[in-house]
């Protein structure tokens, strides 16, 4: 395999993801910053790599990729022995579903430029603060009751997937923005079992911060 390399930022959901699943794959990789504070993902370097100038970008035997579910399905075909999908079709659409929940329904309006336009039209005093706690927690809980009805150590199973990836750095965020989690006592237990483990510990973002 030629030179993996991502084009992250360290406090980025999606790039957070895409790091756990290529540690838990053992794919080496390099890293190239992409600053958003300072606008490097709207750069026409950049741009031409990822025209939505969002981040992850992977490149990946000679083909680059982007949006981190997408290459997270791409790295679990390459191992499909790994897990980070279900062998059986009833399993990956669940874990999906679980992955989906995080990525597609919480995450996005909760994204820097969402936010960056929020408090552009209103003066409001706290206003980002309570935009995320407000969204970041209906979404857990509805997460925890979609997780709730299955047993296992992890989201799905006695094995971190798809789902997993997503969920513990939504959990990063809800405790960065002030989130109370005394309730969500699956979602918190499963957080610290993916603690232990070194491919989720090297991808956190302390770890990873320039």
């Amino acid at each position: 395999m030629s030179e993996v390399v991502l084009y992250d930022y360290w406090r980025s959901s999606a790039s957070y993801r895409v790091r756990i699943a290529l540690n838990l794959l053992g794919i080496d990789y390099r890293t190239v910053p992409v600053n958003l504070l300072e606008g490097a993902h709207r750069k026409p370097d950049y741009l031409t790599l990822n025209p939505q100038g969002l981040v992850p970008t992977l490149v990946i035997d000679g083909k680059t990729l982007t949006q981190s579910l997408a290459i997270i399905e791409y790295l679990a075909e390459l191992r499909p022995d790994r897990g980070l999908l279900p062998s059986d079709s009833a399993g990956r659409q669940h874990v999906r579903a679980l992955a989906y929940a995080v990525a597609m329904d919480i995450h996005p309006i909760c994204n820097m430029h969402v936010v960056a336009h929020l408090m552009a039209v209103t003066e409001k005093e706290g206003v980002r603060e309570e935009w995320m706690q407000y969204f970041i927690a209906d979404g857990l809980r509805k997460l925890e009751t979609m997780i709730g009805g299955h047993d296992g150590a992890f989201s799905f199973g006695d094995a971190p997937t798809m789902a997993d990836l997503c969920l513990i750095p939504q959990v990063y965020n809800a405790r960065r923005w002030g989130v109370d989690l005394s309730d969500l006592r699956r979602i918190v237990d499963i957080d610290a079992r993916c603690a232990e483990l070194p491919a989720f510990q090297a991808a956190h973002p302390d770890r990873v911060k320039p």
